[in-house]
């Protein structure tokens, strides 16, 4: 199982690396294009439509400004979108999560917030967990150590505080 990334822009690319990291730590593999849904619109639609063959079971698509490109692949596949806003132009991405999250009714694409790659791995995780019990085991390591660190920053704080 796998997931596949697009970016509308190769610019985008760094934005993503939090993304990068989740799935490679649990063991996600994925594919990473850059394809525009305005530039390259041909070349997107035959790349979502093959996916399936290629096991792709959940697209991420970043995209700023107009952020057409969740929405053209949305509407092109019937495995599940995840939108993640790109910070970029003089509105700073809030453009672009709007694009994203007002989709038609019948073409839902889940949104993150805006640069938040990690969040949209996890989410591609979770989703692919439904069926995968070696991925929502290595969730579920996750989320341990997410608490365990909270945990230890807390009482790094508090002795702080009181020393």
């Amino acid at each position: 199982m796998s997931v596949a990334i697009i970016m509308g822009s190769i610019s985008d690319k760094p934005r993503l690396q939090g993304a990068v990291e989740v799935l490679e730590k649990l063991g996600i593999e994925f594919e990473m294009r850059a394809l525009s849904a305005h530039r390259t619109p041909d070349k997107c639609v035959e790349y979502v439509r093959d996916a399936e063959q290629r096991g792709i079971k959940v697209f991420i698509t970043a995209a700023g400004l107009a952020a057409h490109l969740p929405g053209v692949v949305a509407a092109h596949t019937r495995r599940p979108v995840i939108g993640l806003p790109i910070a970029a132009g003089p509105l700073n991405g809030q453009d672009a999560l709007l694009s994203i999250v007002q989709m038609p009714p019948g073409i839902p694409v889940a949104t993150v917030g805006i640069d938040n790659s990690r969040n949209a791995a996890i989410l591609a995780a979770e989703i692919i967990a439904v069926s995968d019990s070696k991925v929502d085991e290595k969730l579920v390591g996750l989320r341990r150590a997410q608490t365990e660190k909270v945990i230890k920053t807390d009482a790094e704080l508090q002795k702080e505080l009181q020393g």
